[in-house]
């Protein structure tokens, strides 16, 4: 189970989108709390809203006469994170693991247009294009606490900062309550991982990958070998690697489906993050109705990916 901790770690937003329970009764289950409270962003809004900040950022910096290119290389289904849990059959049958995306996207940050753009520019354009988009180096630092301990710091200002402001309305208390809302898995990812209803759960998945002829001890190291086997095939035989990533992704989604990976990993998060509702319940709160106001907004600015 180590690598599934350390995994899950890392994707834990998989499960973040949770509204009720407190204490846990004897079934593992908790009580529900009939206080209605404001859900976490689908991935697909909070894409929405990262391209209407892009919009905006452009709109501004087209105002200080500078020009700045809005990234939407990727389509809606090609955006899709891939996450511990991956249920979704179809979608792995067309792009596996997501490798091939993976490629693409780096591809298109390559060519990234604005770093060209301002390298292109004089010394003196490409101080005043640092200012305008985010303030420069007299931009004010915002500074949030990491619900770990620490705290974590970014610089914000220019058209960077009016893009957050248009979305969200206080810059700074949306980095703060971000910072703790998606941090809290740092307090309960090892009692997480541990939990008897995941581990059961993860045990019954790799029990259906070895039937299936994959004999992968958790989702990560069914990635992880298609990983090793595309970079061993090499370019010269992508194709038969990409069948192969396909085969696999569609094995451990199946898998997951008839397992319910990710309903007991969505109950058991629910179960851990609320037990923390009374120390950060608010932020959380205030996180989500922050990112659900930006969405609305987004809605009125960009239309939603093809």
């Amino acid at each position: 189970m180590r690598r599934v901790l350390v995994s899950l770690y890392a994707v834990v937003a998989v499960v973040a989108a949770v509204t009720t329970g407190c204490a846990d009764g004897g079934d593992g289950r908790a009580p529900q709390d009939p206080r209605p409270r404001p859900q976490a962003l689908t991935w697909q809004q909070e894409l929405r809203v990262a391209d209407a900040q892009q919009r905006l950022t452009k709109q501004c910096m087209s105002r200080r006469g500078f020009t700045y290119r809005e990234d939407r290389g990727l389509t809606l289904q090609e955006s899709r994170p891939v996450r511990y849990v991956q249920d979704d059959v179809a979608w792995a049958r067309t792009y596996g693991y997501g490798g091939r995306i993976e490629a693409k996207s780096l591809r298109v940050h390559e060519r990234n247009p604005n770093g060209t753009y301002r390298r292109n520019l004089s010394p003196s354009r490409r101080a005043a294009f640092d200012t305008a988009l985010d303030g420069g180096d007299s931009a004010r630092m915002l500074t949030a606490p990491l619900p770990g301990g620490g705290e974590t710091r970014k610089r914000i200002g220019g058209c960077t900062e009016e893009a957050e402001r248009a979305l969200y309305g206080d810059p700074g208390e949306w980095y703060r309550t971000g910072k703790i809302a998606t941090g809290l898995n740092a307090l309960y990812g090892k009692e997480l991982m541990e939990d008897r209803h995941l581990t059961a759960a993860v045990r019954a998945w790799s029990r259906c990958m070895k039937r299936a002829g994959r004999p992968y001890e958790d989702p990560p190291a069914a990635r992880e070998a298609v990983r090793v086997d595309t970079g061993r095939l090499g370019a010269a035989r992508a194709d038969e690697a990409f069948a192969a990533e396909r085969r696999t992704a569609v094995a451990d989604a199946t898998c997951a489906r008839e397992t319910s990976l990710r309903a007991v990993a969505t109950a058991r998060e629910t179960y851990y993050l609320d037990r923390l509702r009374d120390r950060f319940g608010k932020d959380i709160d205030t996180y989500r109705h922050l990112g659900r106001r930006a969405h609305d907004r987004a809605v009125r600015i960009v239309p939603e990916r093809d």
